[in-house]
């Protein structure tokens, strides 16, 4: 007996309230599905269902067994569901949730490759704002970790880790001087965003026999520009129009180019963790499953800044509290 199909028939009988219905929907003859539950029932030593000439009707039994029967069935679908995915072909609509920044200056530069290698997935890009939680409209949320931990109910896979780095034109700095001291800031043009008050910096370190660094904090004053948009932050300062704080992943282009250069090397401003974000790990779609690999693999997925690595400037190493803060942004795999 094929006890697993004997249990997908008992359960689609009692659904279905008669033998006859659960037959025409199984595509059986009723003989052989009150067979089936009756074959069911001798290898269990207990009747099931009590038949009347009217309605059918679970006995005690049947209704334990009943519960336990619709979890297993649940649960095998789920594994088949899995098992398909993994090797169905990927296809179909991906939505997906980002930052501005991060979709002009990554996402956009990899997607030729990523349609390359799986043309019949198509992706919608949705770019309000920053990201800082999933949201479950859509398939995958690229979330943005800074000082506030993630939090919420998802699964998140870490895609890499990014500084901000202070930039500014090389012809900028040929005329105003490179900075050697977070207190050189003082008397350049600055541009940072109006919210922000003051500016933390933590020396880098050498060497794990060395003291702990320095930290400076400065109160921003005027800036030359004031605004909350990356990319115009970017452009100014491309413009040589002043020192201006980036993301990684935003100044990597022109810092591997020379087009910036990076201002105050030994010294940490801030990092992020960058993260691909689903509602749930039941059912994803191959096409999901896909994306968020191609990121994983595309960035890295480590607790390092591909984006100055690439760049050849590193920030060496983090003092005390804000390495070990660093190293545990990095660890979480999974957030719930």
């Amino acid at each position: 007996m094929d006890r697993l199909h004997s249990m997908r028939v008992f359960s689609r009988v009692i659904e279905r309230g008669s033998f006859a219905g659960a037959a025409r929907e199984l595509n059986l003859s009723p003989a052989v599905v009150t067979r089936l539950v009756a074959d069911l029932e001798e290898h269990l030593g207990a009747r099931l269902i009590n038949r009347t000439t009217r309605r059918l009707a679970l006995t005690d039994t049947g209704e334990i067994y009943l519960e336990r029967v619709r979890h297993i069935l649940t649960e095998v679908e789920e594994a088949e569901t899995l098992a398909t995915a993994a090797t169905a072909e990927p296809r179909g609509h991906l939505r997906v949730l980002c930052s501005p920044a991060f979709a002009v200056h990554q996402i956009a530069k990899h997607l030729p490759a990523f349609r390359a290698a799986y043309p019949r997935v198509t992706l919608e890009l949705s770019v309000p704002g920053p990201v800082d939680t999933v949201d479950e409209n859509f398939d995958v949320s690229i979330i943005t970790e800074g000082r506030r931990p993630l939090d919420g109910s998802f699964i998140a896979r870490r895609i890499a880790r990014s500084e901000v780095v202070l930039c500014a034109a090389p012809e900028y700095l040929d005329r105003h001087g490179r900075p050697q001291h977070p207190n050189d800031l003082i008397g350049h043009e600055n541009m940072v965003p109006p919210f922000l008050r003051e500016l933390t910096f933590h020396a880098a370190l050498g060497a794990d026999d060395e003291p702990a660094g320095e930290s400076v904090t400065l109160t921003p004053a005027r800036s030359a520009l004031s605004t909350i948009h990356t990319d115009t932050m970017y452009a100014a300062a491309l413009a040589g129009l002043g020192i201006t704080g980036l993301p990684s992943f935003v100044a990597e282009e022109a810092l591997v180019e020379n087009a910036l250069e990076r201002v105050l090397p030994n010294w940490h401003l801030l990092t992020t963790t960058l993260y691909a974000g689903m509602p749930t790990r039941k059912h994803v779609p191959a096409r999901t499953r896909v994306f968020v690999d191609y990121l994983v693999k595309t960035f890295g997925g480590e607790d390092r800044d591909p984006w100055l690595l690439a760049a050849g400037c590193e920030t060496r190493r983090l003092p005390g509290r804000e390495a070990e803060r660093d190293r545990a942004q990095g660890s979480l795999e999974f957030a719930t």
